[in-house]
């Protein structure tokens, strides 16, 4: 599954998926679409898993620094905002700092494309809407989240857009999907209809609803749906 920049895999509604964040990676659930950890799995994981005909989503960090990532030391004190909430190792990153992340996250792109993904799962995208230590304004957030579109896309790499649902108008055209969380728990899912109305999936999870509740609203609009335990451990329950 070899591809080069301007050639990446463009996924399309309806396609089932498995989310998987815990090490080891359960590898035979029998799905298309896998989204697992970028640092937590060798490119022997990923090669496993085109082997069985999969493509391999790595789920990368972008606006949030982890304290236990082997980069850590890489994000100098002045980029490092307040902890996220509920997260007491992560800290916000002042992403108006393009000089400063931009290398750091090409370098972690480039770890993406080396170990033979086909595509990435930016997180933490919406810092704007957070309390994070910096005055950033949503003007900010588009020119970042277009900034990682372009990195990702110049190695080759799709590159789905996580929540932000109300940016989507403004991004859709520069992502390849959506990655969304609990947009029927909290009545969101009409916000993501460009990205199927382009032609583009949207692989969503649930955390706290049964299959029954949310399976009727997001199976006739083509997203691809799951329930999921929060920590996203290997277990899954499909939507229709």
């Amino acid at each position: 599954m070899s591809r080069s920049a301007g050639t990446w895999w463009r996924p399309t509604p309806g396609l089932q998926w498995q989310y998987q964040l815990t090490t080891p990676v359960k590898l035979d659930v029998d799905v298309p679409v896998y989204d697992i950890d970028a640092f937590e799995n060798d490119a022997e994981v990923v090669a496993a898993l085109h082997a069985a005909g999969r493509r391999v989503i790595a789920y990368v960090d972008v606006g949030a620094a982890e304290e236990y990532r082997p980069d850590y030391a890489d994000f100098p004190p002045e980029v490092l905002g307040k902890k996220v909430r509920g997260w007491s190792d992560e800290r916000w990153l002042d992403i108006r700092r393009l000089d400063v992340l931009g290398p750091i996250m090409a370098r972690r792109f480039d770890m993406c494309r080396d170990k033979g993904f086909d595509a990435v799962e930016p997180d933490m995208v919406e810092a704007y809407t957070h309390r994070t230590g910096f005055p950033l304004t949503a003007e900010d957030q588009l020119t970042y989240n277009r900034f990682i579109a372009d990195l990702a896309h110049e190695r080759g790499l799709a590159v789905g857009l996580k929540n932000d649902l109300a940016q989507i108008p403004d991004l859709v055209d520069h992502f390849d999907f959506a990655v969304n969380e609990q947009c029927v728990e909290y009545e969101e899912w009409t916000a993501l209809l460009p990205f199927v109305e382009a032609g583009k999936a949207v692989f969503h999870v649930e955390y706290e609803l049964p299959v029954r509740r949310f399976s009727p609203v997001t199976a006739p609009l083509g997203f691809s749906s799951i329930r999921k335990n929060v920590d996203l451990d290997a277990r899954r329950w499909a939507g229709a």
